[in-house]
């Protein structure tokens, strides 16, 4: 994508329904994806607040109409069973703020797709896990994004990114890498690529097999579950709202515990090269699953609930099998910041694998502990 320019950032502002005079217009967070900024407006006699501005990627989301009807659907339900519950609507989701014409999203004169949020104040997300605390709020609240939306119809989502999460075709994807072997790399990874083929029907396909037999519930899913995505009180130091619902979509419970699994309970960076540094920490994966099984309040199935290892397994392969397909086709999706960085990612992830193999039956009582 283009960087955005001064026109384009002040044509979006001059179309969404904002209230007040804009005092401070900045670039904003940490994210890869979106163009994110955080705008003040002073509203007379009642003070000043805040919004964010966001560019949508274009490239990683073809359809915005899609993902803008998701979120809206989505936040809408959340907002009614916050009230139900004597929660904070106001913070306790993300609040979409419409466009002049009623729109949740505005398209500017070049195309790109824009859209705004009500600014949660008083709460910090943490690109981090800097506590065992914090990583326990976050698997409370993703939980309970999970427990609210329980009786959201899954299927009346759109899938904002196909297959996003569908390991089985991942690993097609991953065999027509090896077999086109673009960057002539094949034949130096061929210890990664058995690692890979090796699991193609214990994890690969596992939780395909099971969806196909009906063994599983789809639900609304995250599919984007690190640290952070949650926005913790300042004060409290409880994690009150889940954001950046780009990728909730249809899709399996395990797999967003998992995610959170690969990323916040590794004891390495995810690409560290000194591979005896690596392991998934059973602490952590305890602290998150007590408080994720928690969140959950009841609304897990009990199969659901032991195949929580089997999604923190599934997801860190997946992982490090797109990192190496990565690494095959020439390093074109993940943006690399050394010579074979992806290669680097992908074997922390399946020394993670590896690890969790050797750590089953541990994995498994903890989650069983919590039923």
């Amino acid at each position: 994508m283009k960087e955005v320019t001064l026109e384009r950032l002040n044509e979006a502002i001059e179309n969404f329904a904002f209230e007040g005079k804009m005092t401070e217009c900045r670039p904003y967070g940490s994210g890869h994806i979106n163009d994110t900024y955080l705008l003040s407006y002073e509203i007379g006699v009642m003070g000043r607040i805040k919004v964010i501005l966001q560019r949508m990627n274009g490239e990683v989301f073809e359809k915005p109409e899609e993902l803008m009807e998701n979120i809206v659907n989505v936040t809408s339900y959340l907002k009614e069973r916050i009230t139900e519950n004597g929660g904070d609507p106001e913070r306790e989701t993300l609040n979409v703020i419409p466009t002049k014409d009623g729109s949740s999203y505005y398209k500017d004169s070049e195309g790109n797709c824009w859209r705004s949020y009500k600014f949660i104040t008083g709460a910090t997300s943490y690109d981090k896990v800097e506590k065992p605390a914090d990583f326990y709020e976050s698997a409370v609240a993703f939980g309970n994004f999970q427990r609210l939306l329980a009786d959201f119809p899954a299927e009346t989502l759109h899938e904002t990114i196909k297959g996003f999460h569908d390991t089985k075709a991942r690993f097609a994807v991953f065999e027509k890498a090896v077999e086109e072997d673009v960057m002539g790399r094949a034949a130096s990874v061929q210890k990664e690529i058995a690692f890979v083929r090796s699991r193609e029907k214990g994890i690969a396909n596992y939780f395909s097999e099971l969806l196909e037999k009906g063994e599983l519930p789809l639900r609304v899913t995250h599919n984007d579950t690190k640290l952070n995505n949650i926005m913790i009180d300042d004060k409290t130091g409880k994690g009150i709202c889940v954001i950046d619902l780009d990728t909730v979509m249809p899709g399996l419970a395990m797999n967003d515990f998992g995610d959170s699994i690969r990323f916040g309970a590794s004891t390495a960076a995810e690409d560290e090269r000194d591979l005896s540094l690596v392991s998934c920490s059973m602490e952590l994966f305890d602290i998150y699953a007590r408080g994720y099984i928690e969140g959950c309040g009841g609304k897990l199935t009990e199969r659901e609930i032991l195949e929580l290892p089997m999604g923190a397994k599934t997801m860190t392969y997946e992982c490090g099998m797109r990192f190496l397909t990565d690494y095959l086709q020439g390093d074109t999706y993940f943006k690399i910041h050394r010579e074979g960085h992806n290669l680097d990612r992908c074997r922390t992830q399946f020394k993670l694998v590896e690890d969790m193999e050797q750590k089953w039956h541990t994995m498994q009582s903890i989650v069983k502990k919590y039923m």
